[in-house]
């Protein structure tokens, strides 16, 4: 993976590591009961993680190894192997500064890892689909695709051209939620961690994205429909070729809001400061 850096975020993640993300720790992970019982370095690994998946520490900025020890109430050793771990995964990077940075992904990443995406769970969902689902799983699911239906509603209700960012959260607990659920039902614990850590990587850049609007929303849920008839009438056929249409449409999506993205920064660097619009408005 071929991991960009910036040298000022990474000056500042050596000098003052609190100050990176100290501001945004409201939003820090509670450690689930069923985390008490692991090490300290498999709890520091999952804490990286979520900070990483929820956009707390951010693509190309610094981390504090001792902002996160102190998170954590263990010494730096255990936070250390995590991060070492997680760098050998393609989530961190070492700056040329000295220390580590979360990966800032190219073009090529994003298209590799939907690429990688589609092959696993295309595969995986043809393996569930030759079961018989059962009937608490179906219902599980198929209230996962009505959540996002509720959200098609609100968003209807309140005239506005997106989801705020609360809804979004929502939406994206319902959509990793189909998706886990769905591929837990390979019963392939190797599988499943190597699909769920492809997917956080896409969310190192996903995190940039603004709401969805309901033609995106109904999109998705008609997706995530098909493909849940499908497994559950165990026609591998249809379902295989929902979820990689599905895929294939998230690419192209990412791709997009990515190109955008390098438009609108590449425009920032070119463009002076002073010709900011703000400043050129007229005196009275």
């Amino acid at each position: 993976m071929r991991v960009h850096t910036s040298p000022t975020s990474t000056t500042k993640a050596e000098n003052t590591g609190v100050s990176l993300y100290a501001g945004r720790m409201s939003r820090r992970p509670k450690m689930h009961r069923g985390v008490r019982d692991l090490s300290i370095r498999e709890k520091a690994y999952l804490y990286i993680q979520q900070l990483i998946a929820n956009g707390t520490l951010e693509a190309g900025g610094g981390i504090s190894e001792l902002m996160l020890a102190k998170e954590l109430g263990s010494s730096r050793t255990p936070v250390r192997e995590a991060m070492n771990q997680l760098a050998a995964e393609g989530l961190l990077a070492q700056s040329p500064g000295g220390g580590m940075v979360v990966a800032q992904l190219t073009r090529e990443d994003i298209i590799e890892l939907y690429e990688m995406r589609e092959a696993l769970e295309v595969y995986a969902v043809d393996k569930v689909a030759r079961v018989p689902m059962r009937l608490a799983d179906k219902d599980r699911l198929q209230n996962l695709v009505d959540e996002i239906l509720k959200l098609e509603k609100e968003l209807e209700r309140s005239k506005k051209s997106s989801l705020d960012a609360k809804q979004m959260e929502r939406f994206i607990g319902c959509d990793l939620g189909f998706h886990a659920l769905l591929m837990s039902m390979t019963h392939n614990s190797r599988l499943q961690k190597i699909i769920n850590d492809t997917r956080l990587l896409i969310s190192i850049f996903a995190i940039h994205r603004g709401g969805h609007d309901t033609a995106t929303l109904k999109s998705i849920r008609n997706y995530h429909q098909i493909v849940l008839d499908a497994v559950v009438n165990q026609d591998s056929a249809t379902a295989m070729r929902g979820l990689a249409e599905h895929i294939q449409a998230s690419q192209r999506e990412r791709l997009n809001e990515y190109d955008h993205w390098k438009r609108e920064s590449s425009l920032s660097r070119s463009v002076p400061v002073f010709f900011d619009i703000h400043k050129m408005a007229p005196t009275t």
